[in-house]
């Protein structure tokens, strides 16, 4: 850990959460080069502009979703991948993380919970401002000091927790080293954290502070601590009796307490019990309206779902566009009553926007190198919630663009009839890319083939840039976007955490569950939580219905481990893409199994005329699979190591002679 600095650097500029999220230079409030702390927390604007620096700490190596330059864990799971960037993909796919190199989320988060200490032990003085914004900013520093906890707790597993007051920069570093808490320890502070931050924070922001922490963000979060806390890698894992402090203790709790479900379930009824958020649904489109904004694709007939409107039914919702939009910047933060928490779109040069460029094909100045693998494509379902069938798959090929809707001609029937989220998400071959803001018309509505005798294929004179399985990207992309002379591309907003990610924890938290619990909520009132059938079916349906697909039936929801398949099946759809996949794998421990299977993908060595075999999965040989134990947890750099000589390193990781 660095040592504490108690005064505010100039940096010439910070970060302002406040209108349209741009960057704020502040040589105009600061007339010296160092403020004491007395004088920062007595004038109201040296004091919100500290707070702003606080939120800065999010950006970077902290994002939830962005490009890989910045989130590389949201490419190097089992569902999606990049070509490019030389060798990276393989060597973090072979496990050979660089120890000093991936050190971002250390350093800044450690910066974060500082700056929020200093501010939370010191924005009391402040006479310019109301008792209430005083509670108000205070509320937001403890929120972000347990959100860089948190971030911290996910990616290293237990750490260091610092005294609430911070350590005294006077001292020498080993005066101030700490050892790593235990696991619980920190899930018990964080969660304490959020709950203390909750009662003061506002239930919502205005447009201008959106980007800011509100109560549902703390809440939600909170709940996310409390299901990895439950889940198999840190509930009851002798395998990780060999991760010990300096002193030897073992930081994982080695005794499996089913109760932990109880405290995820109850954290997320109360994200529900506020009554604040919904998911986005929009409106049924009998007709076209414009460019890529095609009518709705009607479900199947259900005689339960077909005639009711959203959430006891599809009828008055276009599921496609309910599920598309949520990310494609067709819809404002202020306008998704789904989005609990974001960094907006304050991602610079690796943001979401990078994502799209990348997932863009090679003909239309994208880099053609985001793809999914087959068995992300497999797990979407039938568009009447059946499996698709993979053994044979389904044969033949359209003949025009209106026998399988959305599909255009001379595409793979294994692509039709498909749930809504698949073709919101799956740039399958032959998918249309419309990029309707091009400016000559030539550049709009391309159909896209990955086959090799095709611009976009495997070539021998760009071998980095194509899509390594055939499988390309949606998700992000709106039909406005293009690279393209006269093209540009919408804004997206980042899903940090969404109002669906809450529903999929209560359902899971509470199928986990072996009786009834009174557990408190963040307020203290007594919450009951138990394997309640109806419940769970109340809220997964919602999530299901939204994409169109009937609920699970009465023989998934009786039988704990096929509801349990069910769920992280549903997780793995709903939140591809998302930063979530890969720290699922590893907390369900099934990261073993699920990343070191084969990676299967169209065979891109066949052109067009060999379409046949081009259809026919074959395992993607550049495409690493391995997973060993040390993966679980990222290493700690040997800088800190060295400066922190209570740290101990992560099993299997390498430490400093």
């Amino acid at each position: 850990m660095k040592k504490y600095i108690y005064i505010v650097m100039l940096s010439g500029v910070l970060l302002s959460l406040g209108a349209c999220k741009k960057y704020l230079n502040t040589e105009h409030y600061f007339k010296e080069d160092r403020l004491s702390l007395d004088k920062v927390f007595s004038n109201k604007n040296y004091s919100h502009q500290w707070l702003a620096d606080v939120y800065t700490h999010l950006r970077g190596a902290n994002a939830e979703v962005a490009s890989k330059g910045l989130t590389p864990f949201n490419f190097i799971s089992d569902d999606m991948f990049y070509g490019d960037r030389s060798n990276t993909y393989k060597t973090f796919k072979n496990g050979e993380y660089n120890e000093e190199a991936e050190q971002g989320t250390w350093g800044a988060c450690y910066e974060g919970i500082r700056d929020a200490s200093i501010f939370i032990h010191n924005i009391d003085r402040n006479q310019e401002m109301s008792k209430s914004e005083v509670a108000d900013t205070k509320a937001q520093a403890r929120f972000l000091r347990a959100y860089y906890y948190w971030l911290l707790l996910r990616k290293y597993g237990p750490i260091p927790l610092l005294p609430d007051e911070g350590e005294d920069y006077t001292k020498e570093y080993k005066e101030i080293a700490r050892p790593r808490s235990s696991y619980d320890e920190c899930v018990e502070f964080i969660t304490a954290e959020f709950a203390l931050a909750a009662k003061d924070l506002p239930v919502s922001n205005s447009n201008r502070d959106k980007g800011r922490a509100s109560r549902g963000a703390a809440l939600a979060a909170r709940a996310k601590v409390y299901l990895f806390a439950a889940s198999p890698l840190f509930n009851g894992n002798t395998a990780f009796a060999g991760l010990v402090d300096n002193e030897g203790n073992k930081l994982i709790p080695q005794e499996y307490k089913n109760e932990k479900w109880a405290k995820a379930a109850a954290a997320a009824r109360d994200v529900i019990n506020m009554n604040v958020y919904r998911l986005f649904t929009a409106p049924f489109k009998a007709a076209d309206q414009g460019p890529g904004q095609p009518k709705t694709i009607v479900p199947p007939h259900h005689p339960k779902y077909s005639n009711e409107n959203f959430p006891q039914g599809w009828k008055n919702i276009d599921p496609f566009e309910s599920y598309r939009q949520l990310f494609n910047g067709a819809i404002s933060y202020s306008d998704n009553p789904e989005l609990i928490f974001s960094r907006v779109t304050e991602q610079s040069t690796e943001g979401i926007d990078q994502m799209v460029l990348h997932q863009m094909p090679f003909s239309m100045k994208g880099w053609n190198t985001h793809g999914i693998t087959q068995k992300q494509a497999d797990a979407y379902y039938m568009n009447d919630g059946s499996n698709i069938s993979t053994f044979p798959r389904r044969q033949g090929y359209t003949t025009d663009a209106t026998s399988h809707l959305p599909l255009p001609a001379n595409v793979s029937l294994q692509y039709a009839e498909r749930e809504p989220r698949f073709y919101a998400s799956v740039a399958y071959n032959g998918s249309i890319w419309e990029n309707t803001s091009a400016l000559r018309p030539d550049d709009r509505h391309i159909q896209i083939f990955y086959y090799r005798d095709h611009p976009n294929g495997k070539q021998a004179s760009s071998p980095d840039f194509y899509i390594r399985t055939g499988l390309g990207i949606k998700k992000y992309y709106n039909p406005i976007d293009s690279y393209m002379e006269g093209g540009f591309i919408v804004p997206k907003v980042e899903p940090a955490m969404r109002y669906a990610d809450i529903l999929l924890i209560y359902a899971e938290a509470m199928n986990e569950l072996n009786g009834t619990y009174m557990v408190a909520s963040y307020t203290g009132e007594p919450i009951s939580v138990g394997r309640d059938i109806a419940e769970m079916s109340k809220y997964l349906s919602e999530v299901r219905v939204r994409a169109g697909l009937p609920d699970f039936g009465n023989e998934v929801y009786g039988n704990q481990e096929l509801l349990r398949k069910a769920i992280k099946r549903e997780r793995q759809v709903e939140l591809f893409a998302e930063g979530q996949r890969y720290f699922d794998l590893r907390r369900w421990k099934d990261a073993p199994v699920e990343e070191a299977s084969p990676v299967l993908g169209c065979n891109m060595n066949m052109t067009e005329s060999q379409r046949d075999l081009f259809n026919t999965p074959v395992p993607i040989p550049s495409m690493p699979t391995i997973f060993v134990d040390k993966m679980y947890l990222w290493p700690i750099s040997h800088g800190e190591l060295r400066k922190n000589r209570k740290l101990t390193q992560n099993p299997g990781w390498t430490t400093f002679n």
